[in-house]
């Protein structure tokens, strides 16, 4: 539950206004990503939400707890995948496993069987400077599930990647969430990328970054590549490019 939460940086004239009475509730297991301009607080707001930065007014809640400092037993991916170079992919997705003394059998297991779903059989043992972009992130997105954490924060995490690439990683995070749902609040620029994925879409405006709209996603799932140029996602893509333009987000 994220309510009222507004952010400023800074104090004075030099003072940045990020945010301003955000308040969003997201139901568990929930697909949610945010969308909006560069600048309005998309990522202040996550960040927020993982207790790394503190809220100027408003407060924020996760299973029932108000969020006062970093929270533990999260997840989260960020565009750079922050692997480390002298550790192999497997070592890379069980550092998280290491670091809260999981029992290591069960989490090698379970890192290898993630590994697998993403595409990664055979480069278990290959450390990252031997890895494209996309299997670096993928990597990465397996760290971040190993401990099936009830929440999953990714901010911008496929932006840097070609679009063939960034769809393969939606298809593979799809899959890998089957067997643990955990709740996940997505950041991307891509209209696109948070219809195809989302069960709900946050439209934000420019900043202060404030909720101009939110919209249900209602498809079937699991979704097909063969459903991006359906009429139901132009539907809802156009619904959010005429909300960007009703803010003087997108004009002619």
């Amino acid at each position: 539950m994220i309510d009222g939460v507004a952010k400023h940086h800074g104090k004075g004239e030099r003072a940045v206004h990020a945010l301003e009475e955000v308040s969003l509730e997201i139901q568990p297991s929930q697909f949610v990503s945010i969308v909006g301009p560069s600048g309005c607080g998309k990522t202040t707001l996550l960040m927020i939400v993982a207790g790394l930065y503190s809220a100027s007014r408003g407060s924020v809640a996760v299973d029932g707890q108000v969020v006062t400092k970093p929270l533990t037993d999260v997840g989260v991916v960020f565009q750079n995948p922050a692997l480390l170079e002298w550790r192999t992919s497997l070592g890379n997705v069980l550092l998280q496993a290491e670091a809260r003394r999981m029992e290591m059998r069960g989490a090698r297991q379970r890192a290898m069987d993630m590994l697998d779903l993403v595409g990664l059989k055979g480069f278990e043992n290959r450390r990252p400077y031997e890895l494209s972009g996309g299997m670096k992130q993928r990597v990465a997105v397996c760290r971040a599930l190993i401990h099936e954490p009830p929440l999953l924060l990714m901010d911008e995490p496929f932006g840097a990647l070609d679009a063939i690439t960034r769809t393969q990683l939606g298809l593979d995070l799809q899959r890998i969430r089957v067997g643990s749902p955990s709740t996940v609040l997505f950041v991307t620029h891509s209209i696109t990328e948070a219809v195809f994925l989302s069960d709900r879409v946050v439209v934000m405006t420019g900043r202060p970054g404030s909720v101009q709209a939110t919209l249900t996603i209602d498809l079937p799932r699991p979704r097909h590549v063969a459903m991006l140029g359906s009429p139901e996602i132009r539907t809802y893509i156009g619904q959010i490019e005429e909300i960007f333009e009703s803010a003087g987000v997108l004009q002619e």
